[in-house]
């Protein structure tokens, strides 16, 4: 069964939509007829955003300035979902930090697994259960090739992307026949456009142009999958690298290699 076609008393919810691959699934959907309902913090730019998709394509784009690393705020967010009819949840939301976890501002690094795992797991427990009932929906999780394996000086952004990636598979095995879609998108560097030299952060100078992906492509390819109910979606050569690596090379090789790496990220941001 394919998603849900665009509806006007139906809106596709996509969680950090106000930059990267948030705002190009957002602009994806509504190219495609969907309305939508846009979460982030930051509520000048989802209001901007909201104003140029409902001009340009004719859709309604809802706007909710909500910081889903507060509990509070993710049960009041929940609870209206729950009782919208949402025929598309995007999990995108997320955070990162790089370096030892002990030099790591601790409150931020809760905040972390609040956002990254906590609030995938509220949201999606609080539209699934109408998808299921309707017999259609799409739920597009966006976890991480960094999930598949141990990652020393990036250890909570792997846990909690470990358990995105986990919870999406285990979810789909849960729903098949139910005419309810999961798709895991496992990206690697992603970015809008290539930064000048002065734009450059640390990522942008160790990472090679030619492993990056635009948010664009990433988004459409995503949305591509989830309509044909893929297991998984892993754009590029380096997150398909470091799936094989985390999937077949001995933790004991592949942890102090790629943490070495991680390091010089911790120590440059």
């Amino acid at each position: 069964m394919a998603l849900p076609a665009p509806n006007p008393s139906a809106r596709a919810v996509v969680t950090g939509a106000s930059s990267g691959i948030g705002m190009a699934l957002a602009c994806v959907l509504a190219d495609r007829g969907h309305s939508l309902i846009l979460v982030a913090r930051r509520g000048e730019i989802l209001t901007e955003l909201a104003d140029e998709l409902e001009r340009r394509c004719g859709v309604t784009a809802e706007v909710r300035a909500t910081d889903l690393s507060d509990p509070v705020a993710t049960k009041t967010l929940c609870d209206e979902l729950a009782g919208r009819e949402i025929s598309i949840l995007c999990n995108n939301a997320g955070i990162a930090t790089f370096g030892p976890l002990t030099e790591l501002d601790p409150d931020y690094e809760r905040a972390q697994v609040l956002l990254n795992v906590n609030a995938v797991h509220d949201l999606t427990l609080a539209v699934l259960p109408q998808m299921v009932e309707r017999g259609a929906g799409g739920i597009l999780m966006v976890g991480s090739a960094a999930g598949n394996m141990p990652i020393p000086n990036n250890a909570t952004y792997a846990a909690t992307k470990a358990f995105v990636n986990t919870f999406s598979e285990s979810l789909r095995g849960e729903l098949g026949g139910t005419g309810v879609h999961v798709t895991l998108l496992a990206p690697g560097p992603v970015r809008t456009h290539t930064p000048t030299e002065e734009e450059a952060s640390i990522v942008d100078k160790m990472v090679p142009d030619f492993l990056w992906h635009s948010s664009q492509r990433v988004a459409e390819m995503s949305l591509d999958a989830l309509g044909r109910n893929k297991m998984r979606v892993v754009p590029g050569t380096l997150s398909k690298a470091m799936s094989v690596a985390g999937g077949y090379t001995p933790r004991a090789i592949v942890a102090p290699i790629v943490g070495t790496f991680y390091a010089k990220l911790g120590e440059d941001s």
